[in-house]
């Protein structure tokens, strides 16, 4: 992982960058689950690429999670084929995957409110302890050594999620904002070589939302991570995607680039229930519109 830097002062370019190239880091291919017969998924097919911020949006339950779940391991799919760094992970049980280099954000915060900031971002480095409990006992040589590599790391994350001013105070007690910088900080602290954030900025004011959107680009252009992005903030996602997947009832209507995607018929028609629109801009499902509002 590239050593974490502060961010820029200046805001980032938000134009997607160039195409990005190489080898897929995870494909799906034609990717089928169901719960007790009712379809969830049908037909995903999608490859991200290395250093690519790709999106995936839809409506409300259109199985956007779905996705990252069957990602992350927490479902496996009844048919299709799931590949993550080239290798098969359809049934790889998720603490595995994350293992691999998989690190994940949910829709709720999922924190320890009564432990420190440091505390929290600690726990994303479990995987790079490099000692048993015998050395952690008597606190001597690699334990000691990694401890100290590993409390270096986080406070590099700290720096770039610029949360220095909260190192010491119980994440409970924290703006509800920088808890959802504490909790991409965890997935960070991980050193993925893969990065779901599944709905960073639901709830954020203005402001909040726009600090995000920063630090997301910093991600993909600065730490080179490929970042797999589901939000229901369209003006976001056609910011900062390079491409985008919209599916609608489990099925893929159509993947292209930002302004591709806000053109098509059949993506207007499931946002708008029409393909007569003058504004494809306005791209917003009125399910996602309720949820803002609510």
């Amino acid at each position: 992982m590239t050593t974490i830097q502060g961010r820029r002062d200046s805001a980032p370019d938000s134009t997607p960058h160039s195409t990005p190239g190489g080898t897929p880091v995870v494909s799906l291919r034609d990717v089928e689950l169901s719960f007790s017969g009712v379809k969830a998924l049908s037909g995903v097919t999608f490859d991200v690429l290395e250093d690519e911020l790709f999106a995936v949006i839809g409506p409300n339950g259109a199985g956007k999670t779905s996705i990252f779940n069957v990602l992350s391991g927490v479902y496996r799919p009844q048919a299709g084929a799931v590949s993550f760094l080239g290798e098969d992970i359809r049934g790889v049980a998720p603490h595995r995957i994350a293992k691999r280099g998989m690190a994940r954000t949910f829709q709720n915060i999922e924190l320890f409110e009564n432990l420190g900031v440091v505390d929290n971002l600690m726990l994303g480095r479990n995987g790079h302890l490099g000692y048993g409990w015998p050395s952690a006992v008597a606190w001597l040589g690699r334990a000691r050594t990694a401890e100290l590599s590993n409390r270096r790391r986080v406070e590099e994350i700290i720096d770039f999620l610029e949360i220095e001013g909260y190192r010491e105070l119980p994440v409970g007690m924290l703006p509800y904002g920088i808890r959802k910088r504490i909790e991409l900080g965890r997935a960070l602290a991980m050193e993925p070589r893969l990065l779901l954030l599944d709905e960073p900025v639901a709830g954020m004011n203005g402001e909040e939302t726009e600090d995000m959107a920063r630090f997301i680009l910093d991600i993909r252009d600065e730490l080179h991570i490929p970042v797999i992005l589901v939000e229901h903030d369209m003006g976001l996602v056609m910011n900062l995607a390079d491409r985008v997947l919209a599916i609608d009832f489990g099925k893929p209507i159509a993947v292209g680039t930002p302004t591709e995607i806000q053109q098509h018929p059949d993506v207007i028609r499931a946002y708008l229930g029409t393909a007569d629109t003058d504004d494809p801009e306005s791209l917003v499902h009125p399910a996602a519109e309720q949820e803002a509002q609510a």
